[in-house]
């Protein structure tokens, strides 16, 4: 088995209200920092043994679907890197 971590972005998918990042939106806009558009996204790392890194990404994949993300309202992205013991 190696040692791996997985990073999981979750984020709204476009078009999905975010208020969160509108109202950050309109106060780094107040500071006076322009922008076209802000999202906010949440990070997981998760820390696991595999086989491989398909193993790895499969089974993170299948945590995210069924806990971390709702695919009806969010995207997510998942990078697997090998970890260093």
């Amino acid at each position: 088995m190696t040692a791996y971590t997985a990073t999981v972005t979750v984020r709204l998918k476009r078009g999905v209200l975010d208020p969160e990042a509108e109202t950050t939106q309109r106060s780094l806009e107040r500071l006076g920092f322009e922008l076209e558009d802000l999202r906010s996204a949440d990070q997981f790392e998760v820390d696991l043994d595999a086989a491989d890194r398909s193993s790895a990404e499969q089974r993170v994949t299948e945590m995210t679907e069924r806990l971390l993300a709702n695919p009806t309202i969010h995207d997510y992205e998942v990078a697997v890197a090998e970890r260093e013991t």
